[in-house]
C-alpha cells in the first residue's frame, strides 16, 4: 500500500511539475513576443489613432477607402516618435485591410518627409507574431489535453519534421542539379520514421505502419508518374508555376508525393492500431478473422479519407474560382485552369490511401504472426 502511494505521489509530482513548466513557458513566450521589437531590423509602429478621410466607390460590390493612421515607432533610432501613414484598402480586403488602434505594423520611413512635426511613412506588412503565438498555444494545449504524452510527442515530431523540410528545401534551392524528388524521397522516409516512432514507440505496430506508409506512398507516386507519362500530361495547367526557375513538373511531382504522405500515414497507423488492438483483446483470434475485420475497417475509412483529401486540395482554389466567375470567365475554362493540379494531387493521394489499406493489413498480420510465433 505504501509503495502504491509513493508511486502515485511521484506521478502526481511529475505531472504538476510539467504543468508548471508548461505554464511558465507560456507566460515567458507571451511576454517575449510583446516586447521583442528590438530584435527586428525593420521599423515597427503601433497604431494609436485612425481616421477615415475618403471613400471612393469602385463598383456595386466594392469601394476604395483611404485611412490616415497615427502610429508610434517601437524600435530603431526613431523609437518613441510619431509617424503618419496613409492606408488605402478595399471592401473585399483581398490584398489590403483596415487597421485599428493597437495593431503593430512594419513600416518604411520616408526620409525628409514630415507632417505636423511627425515622420511620414508607408506600410510594409503586419506584425502577426502575437496572433500566431496564441494560435500555436491553443494547438499545443489541445494536443496535450487530448493526447497527453502522445500529444507531446506529436508536437515534437511536428517540430522536427518542419525543421527537416525547411532544411531539405534550403538544400534544393542552394544547390542546382540536385533532384527535388530525391530530396523529398529521403525526407518522406525520415518524416515517416520520426513521426511513427515518436508517437507509438518501437514495436510491431509501428513497424507495420512504417512499411505500409512507405510502400503505399512510393507505389502511388509511381502510378501517378506512369499515368502522367502515358497521357503526356494533357489537361494539366501549370500556369501557377510559371515563375519558377526550376523544372515545374518535378516540383509538382514532389508536392504530389509529400501531399499524399500524410493521408497514407493516417490510414496505415489506423489499420495497424486496429489489427493489433483486436489481437491484444483476443490472442486466440484467427488470422482469417483479423483479415476480415481489417477489410471492414478499411472500407469504412477509405471513403472519408479520400473525401478529406479532395476537400483539402480543392478548398485552396475557391478564392480564385470565385474571382474568375465574378469576372465573367466561363465555367468550362475556370475549373480546368484552377483545379487540374489539385484534382491530380487528390487522385494520387486517393490511390495511395486505397493501396495503403491492403498493404497495412497484411503487414500488420505478418507482424502479428511473428508475435504469435514468439509467444
Amino acid at each position: 500500500m505504501n509503495i502504491m502511494k509513493t508511486i502515485w505521489n511521484e506521478r502526481s509530482y511529475k505531472q504538476t511539475l510539467s504543468y508548471i513548466i508548461l505554464f511558465l513557458c507560456f507566460i515567458a513566450s507571451v511576454i517575449f513576443v510583446n516586447h521583442n521589437h528590438s530584435f527586428y531590423h525593420k521599423p515597427i509602429a503601433e497604431v494609436i489613432e485612425t481616421t477615415l478621410v475618403d471613400t471612393t466607390p469602385i463598383n456595386d460590390l466594392d469601394s476604395l477607402f483611404t485611412q490616415q493612421l497615427i502610429a508610434k515607432l517601437k524600435n530603431g533610432p526613431e523609437k518613441g516618435q510619431m509617424i503618419h501613414i496613409m492606408n488605402e484598402y478595399s471592401s473585399s480586403g483581398a490584398y489590403d485591410q483596415a487597421y485599428q488602434p493597437g495593431n503593430e505594423l512594419f513600416v518604411s520611413i520616408d526620409p525628409g518627409k514630415e507632417e505636423n512635426g511627425a515622420l511620414s511613412g508607408t506600410i510594409l506588412d503586419v506584425k502577426r507574431d502575437k496572433y500566431m503565438l496564441m494560435v500555436a498555444w491553443v494547438f499545443i494545449f489541445t494536443l496535450l489535453i487530448v493526447g497527453k504524452k502522445q500529444g507531446l510527442f506529436s508536437i515534437i515530431s511536428l517540430a522536427v519534421n518542419a525543421a527537416l523540410l525547411s532544411y531539405a528545401l534550403d538544400v534544393y534551392v542552394n544547390h542546382f542539379g540536385v533532384s527535388l524528388l530525391v530530396i523529398c524521397s529521403i525526407s518522406a522516409v525520415l518524416f515517416t520514421v520520426i513521426s511513427l516512432v515518436l508517437i507509438n514507440g518501437l514495436n510491431e505496430k509501428t513497424y507495420a505502419a512504417i512499411v505500409a506508409t512507405l510502400l503505399g506512398t512510393f507505389i502511388s507516386l509511381f502510378i501517378a508518374y506512369i499515368a502522367l507519362w502515358a497521357t503526356s500530361e494533357n489537361g494539366l495547367r501549370y500556369e501557377e508555376m510559371q515563375f519558377l526557375t526550376r523544372p515545374y513538373q518535378e516540383v509538382f511531382m514532389a508536392g504530389l508525393f509529400l501531399g499524399s504522405l500524410g493521408g497514407v500515414m493516417d490510414i496505415a497507423i489506423t489499420m495497424s492500431s486496429s489489427i493489433f488492438g483486436l489481437y491484444e483483446k483476443n490472442h486466440k483470434i484467427s488470422l482469417q478473422a483479423l483479415q476480415q475485420s481489417g477489410l471492414e475497417i478499411g472500407k469504412d475509412i477509405m471513403g472519408t479519407m479520400t473525401n478529406i483529401l479532395f476537400f483539402v486540395y480543392i478548398s485552396g482554389s475557391i478564392p480564385m474560382i470565385i474571382l474568375y466567375l465574378n469576372n465573367g470567365v466561363p465555367l468550362s475554362y475556370t475549373l480546368p485552369m484552377n483545379l487540374s493540379l489539385e484534382l491530380a494531387r487528390a487522385l494520387a493521394g486517393g490511390i495511395g490511401i486505397v493501396l495503403a489499406i491492403p498493404i497495412s493489413l497484411y503487414a500488420s498480420i505478418f507482424f502479428v504472426t511473428r508475435k504469435k510465433a514468439k509467444s
